[in-house]
């Protein structure tokens, strides 16, 4: 029995991957904070919700996925129910093994995750980090979770809060390229519809051929950038306005961020 913790956005993203990747409706439960959305989740899915502290009495498998500021007061209300036997998935940015384990007082294994919204087209990129009392059994559990909904990559704790700047954060950066790709576009005097075609169309197409030739992306740009063509004017303007330098700053704010989201 697999249990999510607070079935938010991330949460319910989670949710539908593991039905969509073959777990039935009465092989997961879910919690909500208000009961329309625990009955939304319900109708939605198929799924029964309960309580924190019924999940954790009945499930072997719990997936924390509430906001970091609201995981210590969680994890003090599941505490007395938690065995050394559960496997706990924590899914909250920041949010260490250590945390975790202090928390439940027990030697239970935690493996940390970080995954984003793209898990609802089964193509997430999910990284996890094993806690102090998890080996290779609960990664490779935890692994058999994420695999069906995405890309699974193993990596040391202390880059995870790097991973949630880069990855887990990552599609909002990208949409925000798009959007602003779009505006030039209709700038250009292209309608909106046809602009966003031809946009996401290229960028769904450059992320293939990224991902299957194998080539560093520096190859694949320097392919498309002629010695005095369009591409190259439009390279030399991106980098007059600092922006390789400007998505540096940003990644490391958002590292920054989900730092002090755990610490308070």
């Amino acid at each position: 029995m697999i249990a999510i913790l607070g079935t938010g956005k991330m949460g319910e993203a989670l949710l539908s991957g593991l039905l969509r990747a073959g777990f039935k409706p009465g092989d997961v439960l879910a919690t909500a904070r208000r009961e329309e959305r625990a009955q939304a989740l319900r109708e939605t899915y198929g799924v029964r919700t309960v309580s924190n502290t019924e999940a954790a009495k009945v499930a072997d498998t719990l997936i924390l996925a509430v906001k970091p500021q609201d995981m210590a007061a969680l994890l003090s209300e599941i505490a007395p129910y938690v065995p050394a036997d559960r496997l706990v998935i924590s899914a909250a940015a920041g949010i260490t093994t250590g945390f975790v384990e202090q928390r439940l007082g027990v030697d239970v294994p935690v493996v940390r995750v970080m995954s984003n919204t793209p898990i609802r087209f089964d193509e997430a990129m999910s990284v996890i980090s094993a806690g102090a009392y998890a080996g290779e059994e609960h990664l490779q559990r935890t692994e058999s979770l994420l695999k069906p909904v995405g890309k699974v990559l193993r990596i040391p704790e202390s880059q995870q809060d790097a991973a949630t700047a880069l990855s887990g954060s990552g599609p909002a950066y990208f949409f925000y390229l798009v959007e602003a790709m779009v505006d030039a576009g209709i700038l250009l005097g292209m309608p909106r519809a046809a602009a966003l075609d031809m946009v996401t169309q290229s960028i769904v197409g450059a992320a293939i051929m990224l991902r299957d030739s194998g080539e560093h992306p520096v190859i694949l740009r320097e392919a498309v950038t002629s010695p005095g063509g369009t591409t190259i004017a439009a390279i030399a303007e991106l980098e007059r306005h600092s922006v390789r330098a400007a998505f540096l700053a940003a990644i490391e704010a958002a590292r920054d961020r989900g730092r002090q989201l755990a610490s308070g």
